[in-house]
């Protein structure tokens, strides 16, 4: 079985030696610009921000606090610094389908001098315009193009007059419109007059009035067609007027954007525009514009404002002051903060919208660069990750609303032409997420094929204790606190093991070391003092547990009046001190509970009483089918394991899990089975296995401390103590006055390999190995537990073969 491990002091706790440290106050350290201990994720993040094909976005994995945003954004600004400056994106107005805006890409710092030029040239058009509509060579020609219809309809209507009069009949002006009389000697003839005149007179009369009549209509028919063709000539009169006033002007703006074929497109198609619609740049109000229709200009269709926002041009990213690619991190990623959104504008009750209202998203600001996000919020918006995820599948940036992705709104709204897409994606999440993702998102995997793991821990050698107190004073810095001397720097440190609960390890959870050096600032300001020292961290770190143990403490209390009953003294069958952890929060703290076992003839089962009231979880249940196996194997190869055995958790209302406690199990059933007392004076955590080894839990340095201040409230006697598994030795950062105790006898750890160890300690007795024979020797604890199990057969068969000659 070899030596009982007690482990000493020295074991108990990994010392940081501040001697170590050349520095006087972290001061005088320099800034640590390198990362330190992510060497997986450092080399993804390389790889991820050298390799420019699609797909290889980047998935930043590890708990929260490890720095991945910031390790991530370091990464995508470096290789940003060196990256060329995108091109501006800006919308325009389609003037053939004003639904359906029109999409420019400039290059950096051009879109915003395209609006300016823009804005400048519609001014110079409004009064270009104005003046060549206000010249008397206009006004000459448009009253010529007037004064031809009025001349053409009094021709018509003096040649029908001149006929008129040759026959004797009088062409009249009435308030109903012309009319055609009978004449005689210059007068028309009355009603009276024509009644006296013979009948072949009257005839005759009535025929001329009847031909000449239609003659008036043929002339009355004419005149809506003279009517359009002075129109006609009009318009092209105005044409040829607008052309004329506009086309020096455009052209000098097309010239300066010569190399841009969309933007001369679109500088052509708005020429055509402003031709067609020269009124709305002439009319100051809505009856202006009527009133300018009326006079044969086109358009006046809403005034001078109207034709303003029709030809602006909307800047949707403006890179004129960036330098690099842009790095982008949206806090907020909803759907319409991804892709962009179209706004709208109440107007008399109606709600409406045009190019000028596209705002921009995240993919848009971060187009040509780099986009920070958070996986879990992504996914936690609707219709974001779909957003995104068809974004970089397409790789354009195509602006729709949700109701019209779903195609679920048929009413006309704005059809943006769709931007390109060339852009590199982080998400940061928990490894869970990632996983999760890769399992049920099937395009997933073609999108991110790049995980960067971060490590919540690393390696606590000297050399990274040395670069661990750069780090500490680069954050000190950075937070404006006060220096750390070397005894503080070391303490934070030994708490940094403490944390990742590994005395061999020091925390990359960033968050909390931050935490810690803040608070020990503000008790090392209450103090006076103006360098933080081990006391001051000393004392943040009791403060922050004092603010969050009340449950511990409430727990510990009950144990002591005797509501929770734990024993700490004194010997018991089948009874032993089981060790659990409760974590609330950010605050854990280890818990005592008693653990018993009973025994009887029986099938060979062993009965997890949380397990069949459903307290049990499943890996806890497994703890406990592996001891029936333990014992049948060692006990009752020969024999039929003839026991029914119970074990429960006293006094527990909530879920049990995880099989920590499960070597406590064993050593309760094997005292109830030998009918051998187990010490109560110690407690016992550690996992077994089907051949007797005890495996390594989390949580010890909780619950050994848990368990001692318990016995440190009842007072400590030397007798007291924790067995704990031998792997987990190298976990130990127990606190001070823990390893005080320990130094002084006052209470003891012992460090296990087997049950056969554990059994001894806690009996007093040696567990015993079999001879040559396979017997185990007399008086030790295995040879009773085998008598027992051994006796326990007998009697099964015994009262077996009375049961059938009963039977019989």
């Amino acid at each position: 079985m070899g030596d009982i491990r007690r482990l000493t002091a020295a074991e108990l706790y990994r010392h940081c030696d501040p001697e170590q440290f050349t520095f006087e106050t972290t001061s005088d350290l320099e800034d640590l610009t390198e990362i330190i201990g992510q060497p997986r994720a450092v080399t993804a993040m390389e790889f991820g921000v050298g390799i420019d094909h699609p797909g290889y976005n980047i998935f930043a994995l590890g708990p929260e606090g490890t720095g991945k945003r910031a390790v991530v954004r370091q990464y995508f600004e470096q290789q940003a610094a060196s990256g060329p400056v995108p091109h501006d994106q800006c919308y325009v107005n389609n003037f053939d389908e004003p639904h359906r805006p029109h999409a420019l890409s400039l290059p950096a710092g051009r879109a915003v001098a395209f609006r300016a030029d823009t804005d400048q040239l519609i001014d110079a058009l409004g009064s270009a315009l104005a003046a060549a509509f206000e010249s008397e060579e206009y006004q000459t020609r448009r009253q010529t193009v007037l004064e031809e219809l009025q001349q053409r309809q009094s021709q018509a209507f003096e040649h029908l007059q001149n006929e008129a009069q040759q026959r004797g009949v009088a062409l009249l002006r009435t308030p109903a419109g012309l009319a055609i009389a009978p004449t005689r000697e210059g007068e028309v003839l009355t009603p009276e007059q024509i009644k006296e005149l013979s009948d072949e007179e009257r005839s005759q009369l009535e025929g001329e009035v009847e031909e000449l009549q239609g003659e008036l209509q043929k002339i009355v028919r004419q005149m809506p067609a003279w009517q359009r063709e002075t129109q006609e000539n009009l318009k092209k009169l105005n044409r040829e007027i607008a052309t004329y006033a506009v086309s020096g002007l455009i052209d000098e703006v097309r010239q300066s954007y010569s190399e841009f074929p969309k933007v001369v497109q679109h500088l052509d198609a708005l020429q055509q525009d402003v031709i067609e619609n020269a009124a709305d740049f002439l009319a100051s109000d809505e009856k202006e514009s009527g009133a300018l229709r009326e006079a044969g200009l086109p358009g006046a269709g809403g005034g001078r404002e109207a034709a303003l926002r029709r030809y602006r041009v909307n800047v949707l990213v403006d890179h004129s002051s960036s330098e690099g690619a842009p790095v982008v991190y949206e806090d907020n990623p909803t759907y319409q903060n991804l892709v962009g959104r179209v706004e709208h504008r109440a107007h008399m009750g109606t709600l409406l919208t045009d190019f000028n209202l596209i705002k921009p998203g995240a993919l848009h600001r971060a187009n040509g660069g780099y986009l920070i996000l958070d996986g879990r919020k992504v996914l936690t918006q609707p219709y974001a990750w779909e957003g995104l995820k068809r974004a970089l599948q397409s790789r354009q940036i195509r602006i729709e609303s949700v109701g019209q992705m779903l195609s679920v709104i048929s009413t006309v709204s704005l059809e943006p032409e769709p931007i390109e897409l060339n852009v590199k994606v982080a998400l940061c999440g928990d490894r869970l997420l990632y996983y999760l993702l890769w399992q049920l998102e099937p395009d997933f995997g073609e999108l991110f094929k790049v995980a960067a793991d971060f490590d919540e821990q690393m390696d606590g050698s000297p050399e990274n204790q040395q670069l661990y107190a750069r780090l500490l004073a680069t954050l000190i810095r950075r937070e404006g606190l006060r220096p750390f001397d070397r005894a503080g720097a070391a303490r934070v440190i030994e708490r940094s093991a403490r944390m990742v609960g590994d005395a061999s390890k020091l925390s990359t959870e960033m968050r909390s070391i931050a935490d810690l050096l803040r608070e020990a600032d503000y008790w090392a300001g209450r103090a006076g003092r103006e360098v933080v020292s081990a006391g001051d961290v000393q004392q943040a770190i009791n403060a922050h547990i004092y603010r969050s143990d009340r449950l511990r403490e409430r727990v510990q209390e009950e144990i002591l009046r005797g509501t929770l009953l734990i024993d700490t003294a004194g010997e018991r069958i089948g009874q032993v001190n089981g060790l659990s952890v409760a974590q609330l929060g950010g605050f854990a703290f280890g818990r005592p509970s008693r653990i018993t076992a009973r025994v009887q003839m029986g099938k060979g089962q062993v009965v997890d009483i949380e397990r069949e009231v459903e307290l049990g979880g499943p890996i806890h249940s497994k703890g406990v089918l592996i001891l029936s196996s333990f014992l049948g194997a060692r006990y009752a190869a020969d024999n039929p394991l003839s026991l029914s055995a119970s074990l429960v958790f006293e006094q527990s209302y909530s879920g049990v899990e995880g099989d920590s406690a499960s070597s406590a199990e064993l050593y309760a059933l094997l005292s109830a089975v030998a009918d051998l007392p187990i010490k109560q004076s110690l407690a016992v955590t550690g996992s077994v296995n089907q051949h007797g080894q005890v495996q390594a839990i989390g949580g010890v340095n909780e619950k050994i401390e848990g368990f001692f201040d318990l016995c440190r409230s009842r007072g400590l006697n030397g007798d007291q103590g924790v067995l704990i598994p031998s792997a987990n030795v190298k976990h130990l950062m127990l606190r001070q006055d823990v390893v005080s105790a320990v130094e002084a006898g006052e209470f003891c750890i012992y460090a296990v390999d087997t049950i056969d160890q554990g059994i001894e300690i806690l009996t007093g007795l040696p567990a015993g190995q079999r001879d040559k024979d396979g017997n185990y020797p007399e008086g030790t604890v295995n040879h009773r537990v085998e008598q027992r199990l051994a006796e326990l057969a007998r009697k099964r068969r015994a009262f077996g073969a009375s049961a059938r000659e009963d039977r019989e």
